[in-house]
């Protein structure tokens, strides 16, 4: 049976109705106990007194002399009713007695005679009432018939019947009562996570449901899982919108660094068509302008699509890895910057500035690490000044392989560390536009193109002033052992600035 309405009135009702029926066994299984005991009782009597009777005299018990019956009646007790008659050999009555308060009429006497020497047992009198009846034989011939009306018994029954009834019926009434102001304590919890829910529903997203109950029970445990959950919504909401907003300033970066280059390609050649005759030497210029917007443009879209593929594995493969040492494009990274800026002093050292370059042996796509130094390299190049001088690390640490340039620019505030690898990212650090074209994305190909490599990419205070990027790849397991074990390879040839013959021997490292 189903039962519409609250909880609160379901949970009353089936309680309630358990306990009816749980009370309506109760009550029958004690009845019929204390019957067969009540009866057991009878029994008893009846027999003692049938035996008793069988040994008088038929002439006492005449049906004339109702006083003598009852004060036979008067020694026995859970009998209102008693019946006695003698009957002799041919089945004539000889003597009776008939003593009672309730009126019930015996079975007839006569047609018990086969039942003589049985136990007692049960019949109904003329009148339908329950009898208790014992047939005995007499020494003389003949036999006498005892038998003892239950109408007590049923009273007592009746009256414990109606007891039990009206009990039970206050006991619900008040069990009712109670539960039905006991339950919503017991809910309690529940009206929490309703409130709770409510509350969230409504967009306060760092509501939780209040821990009620003792630790371990399943209220504790249900509202833990339940604010572990609510947790995990919060954050995936606060990345939905974080995603969104990064998309939505994501879209706006990307058209304004479209949108220059066009003005430029535009510009130039409206500039073009204005004018009524153009010189050679200023088609020249004209198309220099379109084709180096035009150019700048490209990049800007290569990287875009780049970073598209990195963040969509299913998009296909981006890396094309071999065996390689990152001494190869350190030493690439250095004939760069001395090719950009001939006074800047560049150095070639070992992790942190320790010692010679060290062997970094990694499985990558040396075409993609190459885009990352050239990157690192525009970003010192753009944004440190041009006789600064500039630190090259190269080695191991830890078996991880780490590619290091500092320079003694204006530095990273700490605050701007992460988000400086952020497309397009513009903050209070001079170096917020970073990597070569100014598009922005330089960075963010860096950090991208490195953890598509399993590494990692972060920036760092420079010794003594600067900023310090450094790259962080796994080493190649084939090569790895001995020499990244210790962190520095103790054997790595020494590179230093101007050394052609270093070169040459850090260029071989390559395919290690």
């Amino acid at each position: 049976m189903r039962f519409r309405g609250s909880l609160r009135v379901r949970l009353l009702v089936v309680a309630l109705g358990l306990l009816t029926v749980g009370i309506l066994i109760s009550d029958v299984l004690v009845l019929r106990e204390l019957r067969v005991h009540l009866v057991d009782r009878v029994d008893r009597q009846v027999s003692a007194f049938g035996q008793l009777m069988a040994r008088l005299n038929p002439q006492l018990l005449s049906r004339s002399d109702a006083e003598r019956g009852d004060q036979l009646l008067g020694g026995l007790d859970l009998i209102d009713d008693l019946a006695v008659t003698y009957l002799d050999e041919s089945g004539r009555v000889a003597g009776a007695a008939e003593a009672g308060r309730s009126g019930s009429t015996p079975p007839p006497a006569a047609a018990l005679r086969d039942r003589s020497g049985a136990p007692v047992f049960g019949a109904t009198g003329q009148d339908g009432s329950a009898w208790r009846l014992a047939v005995l034989p007499r020494a003389g011939g003949g036999v006498v018939v005892v038998g003892a009306s239950l109408a007590a018994v049923d009273d007592i029954l009746t009256r414990l019947l109606v007891f039990c009834a009206l009990t039970e019926a206050a006991l619900v009434v008040v069990l009712g009562a109670a539960g039905w102001f006991g339950v919503p304590a017991a809910l309690r919890p529940l009206r929490a996570i309703e409130r709770t829910a409510a509350a969230i529903a409504a967009g306060d997203l760092q509501r939780r449901v209040p821990v009620r109950g003792p630790p371990g029970s399943e209220v504790a445990r249900l509202t833990a899982v339940l604010n572990d959950m609510l947790a995990q919504i919060e954050r995936a909401f606060g990345a939905r919108a974080a995603s969104e907003a990064r998309m939505r300033r994501f879209v706006a970066d990307v058209g304004h660094e479209l949108r220059t280059p066009l003005f430029g390609i535009a510009g130039s050649a409206e500039l073009h068509l204005m004018r009524e005759s153009s010189s050679p030497g200023e088609i020249d210029r004209t198309m220099r302008r379109i084709d180096t917007e035009a150019r700048r443009l490209t990049r800007l879209v290569e990287d875009l699509l780049l970073l598209a593929r990195l963040d969509e594995p299913a998009a296909g493969p981006v890396l094309d890895r071999e065996p390689m040492d990152l001494r190869t494009l350190a030493a690439d990274a250095r004939d760069q910057l001395e090719a950009l800026e001939p006074g800047r002093a560049v150095t070639l050292t070992g992790v942190g500035g320790a010692g010679p370059p060290g062997a970094a042996p990694v499985l990558g796509d040396e075409a993609r690490l190459r885009q990352v130094v050239v990157n690192l390299v525009g970003n010192v190049h753009a944004h440190t000044p041009a006789d600064g001088p500039v630190r090259i690390g190269v080695g191991c640490a830890g078996g991880r392989a780490i590619l290091e340039i500092a320079d003694s620019g204006p530095g990273v505030p700490e605050a701007e560390r992460e988000r400086i690898f952020e497309r397009f990212h513009r903050g209070e650090s001079s170096r917020a536009r970073s990597g070569a074209g100014g598009s922005g994305l330089g960075l963010s190909i860096v950090r991208s193109l490195v953890v598509a490599h399993g590494g990692d990419a972060e920036v760092r205070d420079a010794a003594g002033g600067g900023a310090l990027f450094r790259v962080s790849l796994p080493a190649h397991s084939e090569h790895a052992q001995g020499v990244c074990g210790n962190g520095q390879d103790d054997r790595a040839p020494s590179v230093h600035a101007g050394d052609p013959g270093a070169d040459q021997e850090v260029r071989r490292d390559r395919r290690g």
